[in-house]
């Protein structure tokens, strides 16, 4: 997830405080991936040193604003139009686990894979409970929330092949 990103595209919607940020992020995805202010002005601070944004002055409360320069749009606008690279994902810690989990002496992967399924399966129904409380017309969000519900269906089939596969490996066949 590209934060960096994320506040550039808020900005192109006019000037922004930190928190303000924060908050309209935090809105467009559904609260699904909140963010610490912190990290919100460290990166307005990175984004300014970089040219992306400059400060334009202060609200009448003394927050200082932020907007997108002309450099900060074009970064904007070849992001919107690149995929996002998939070929290279990141480390899926889960992967990594159980394949691990596969080959070390002591580990019962099958209890892995269980406990796994478990944390998915509730947060599949987490997430599905906060797409049912959305407000009509909250499209983003929705949006947000249908990729993590569909992700933790793929992991829990994923799981499901996995189980399969450990069953027949502990059965000698492949």
């Amino acid at each position: 997830m590209s934060v960096k990103h994320g506040l550039l595209a808020l900005l192109c919607e006019g000037p922004r405080y930190g928190y303000e940020l924060k908050s309209a992020f935090e809105a467009r995805t559904g609260t699904t991936w909140p963010l610490n202010v912190g990290q919100v002005y460290t990166t307005l601070a990175r984004l300014e040193r970089d040219g992306l944004v400059a400060r334009d002055g202060e609200d009448p409360e003394g927050h200082a604003l932020y907007r997108v320069t002309a450099t900060g749009t074009r970064e904007v606008e070849d992001w919107w139009s690149q995929a996002v690279e998939r070929e290279a994902p990141p480390r899926d810690e889960l992967a990594i686990k159980l394949a691990l989990a596969v080959g070390l002496p002591g580990v019962d992967a099958r209890d892995v894979l269980q406990r796994q399924r478990t944390a998915t399966v509730r947060a599949l129904q987490t997430h599905t409970r906060k797409k049912k409380a959305l407000p009509a017309g909250d499209t983003a969000a929705s949006l947000v929330l249908d990729a993590l519900v569909f992700a933790a269906e793929a992991e829990v089939r994923w799981l499901d092949h996995c189980e399969a596969r450990l069953s027949r490996a502990r059965n000698g066949a492949r």
